[in-house]
């Protein structure tokens, strides 16, 4: 019997709801002792624990876990924002085969859209996380482009048939309240913008943020949304829409993996490209790699079944896509503000290099 997706994390710490999750996929288990470990409670719960199984863990499962929600009261009227990322694991982390958690239980709660993961634990596993402090090499950009690549071939117009319940383009900021959760899917004036953008462009963060667009907060909002309208009718892929390089995980033999699914959309490959050149690379290594990095990207999309769109097309629709990381983090509140800084200078160097704002007319 599939057992109802839990709102409060000392439900899904149960022996019995454990036992019937993971039996979906592990049939006969029994958990019988739950121990508990780190929590990380911001947007969304992380909660690290590890069970003990009546005859040992079954072959295929690790008994150090993961589970992520939003379990907190004040993450309960964010928890429809869990949906795209319990999909993902459930209908297309196996099919793409994209380095990524691997999931034992991923479920939505048909009424609040609660989306509910558990995965094997990184660290037990001997992986770790990085950030924008963390240092990232050209060689480990190349790598991790390669994922996006798979991602994007193995969807590459068939992107439609999970219409359902991907976010639609360019929809990535997450609603102030409620009201605004429940209308995110209508239409751009539904995100937030330039009042988060001004704040973080004059505060702390944004003190090493490019000198054009330092007093331009509007036109951070202003290119969002000439980015959203721009027709790009080719090249519409499932894109992981937030992938900087702060979602990222190195395995235990040192493969870069893409984690945090939140905003998974419908829209063009750059997006996802510009956004994870720019956030993992120190300016200067990205001026002098980036031209080969989205080279070295479309040869990975044609390995792997897709025509290779044509260079100077390919060049054009990066420099504008760059436009989206600088509005993500434009708007970007909860985060360590020494990696929201770092991120902001990266991201709008590499605007302001490009033109990018010019060059969507704003």
């Amino acid at each position: 019997m599939r057992p109802e997706v839990p709102d409060r994390l000392e439900s899904l710490l149960d022996t019995k709801w454990l036992s019937d999750a993971l039996g979906m996929r592990f049939p006969g288990i029994e958990v019988t002792a739950v121990h508990e470990g780190p929590v990380v409670s911001r947007l969304s719960t992380n909660a690290r624990f590890s069970i003990e199984c009546n005859g040992g863990p079954p072959d295929g499962l690790s008994p150090y876990l993961c589970a992520k929600g939003y379990f907190a009261d004040n993450q309960r009227v964010l928890a429809s924002l869990g949906e795209p990322e319990a999909r993902f694991y459930a209908t297309i982390a196996e099919v793409t085969g994209v380095r990524t958690l691997r999931s034992v239980y991923a479920d939505v709660h048909p009424t609040t859209r609660h989306g509910v993961i558990i995965t094997e634990d990184v660290i037990a596993a001997g992986g770790s996380f990085l950030d924008a402090l963390t240092p990232y090499s050209v060689d480990q950009t190349a790598a991790s482009l390669e994922q996006f690549a798979l991602l994007h071939a193995r969807t590459w117009g068939r992107a439609e048939q999970y219409a359902s319940w991907l976010r639609p383009p360019l929809m990535p900021a997450l609603p102030d309240t409620a009201s605004r959760a429940e209308s995110s899917t209508s239409g751009f004036s539904a995100m937030r913008g330039v009042d988060d953008v001004r704040r973080n462009f004059a505060g702390e963060v944004g003190v090493d943020v490019a000198d054009e667009l330092r007093g331009e907060p509007q036109r951070v909002v202003d290119a969002m949304a000439a980015l959203a309208t721009r027709p790009r009718p080719d090249g519409r892929v499932v894109i992981h829409g937030d992938a900087h390089v702060g979602n990222l995980f190195l395995d235990r033999d040192g493969q870069p993996a893409l984690v945090d699914w939140q905003v998974m959309q419908h829209n063009h490959w750059s997006i996802d490209v510009a956004y994870h050149i720019a956030s993992a690379l120190e300016s200067d290594d990205r001026q002098r790699s980036e031209r080969d990095l989205v080279a070295h990207y479309l040869d990975h999309l044609s390995d792997n079944g897709v025509e290779r769109p044509a260079a100077a097309q390919a060049w054009d629709d990066y420099r504008i896509a760059l436009a989206y990381g600088v509005f993500m983090w434009g708007v970007t509140l909860l985060v360590d503000p020494k990696i929201t800084r770092r991120l902001l200078q990266r991201l709008t160097d590499a605007a302001a290099q490009h033109d990018t704002f010019g060059r969507l007319g704003v």
